[in-house]
């Protein structure tokens, strides 16, 4: 059973920065791409930021761009999400996610994923 679990999140001033982790375990954790996603109140679920299973082939949302980098570690079993200069408008629960399958046609998109974390949530005060 694949597990991923979130923490890192927290309240931050506009300007700030957080780093995000997720520890996966359940199968071989450097197999699969790995992405982030976000979730603010009353909008839906967007795509945040994926990365390949070694480490290259990176996405990142147009929104995040130049200010958010995604990395992993595959020995620890863990991807980060390093967030600088964050907005309030960043402000949302952070998902990790993971694919049930080792090939992804479309890694930006949700339903692409099928194992999620339980969340972590951002607060960023203007």
């Amino acid at each position: 059973q694949v597990q991923l679990v979130e923490s890192g999140g927290g309240l931050v001033q506009a300007g700030g920065s957080l780093r995000l982790s997720c520890a996966a375990s359940g199968r071989t954790f450097s197999n699969y791409r790995m992405g982030w996603f976000r979730q603010a109140p009353g909008k839906e679920r967007e795509f945040v930021a994926a990365i390949r299973r070694s480490g290259d082939n990176i996405y990142y949302a147009d929104s995040v761009k130049g200010r958010f980098t995604i990395s992993r570690d595959n020995a620890k079993n863990t991807v980060h999400l390093q967030m600088n200069n964050l907005k309030p408008d960043d402000t949302a629960v952070y998902y990790c996610a993971a694919p049930s399958s080792r090939s992804m046609l479309y890694p930006t998109r949700s339903d692409e994923y099928t194992y999620w974390g339980q969340g972590t949530q951002v607060t960023v005060s203007s």
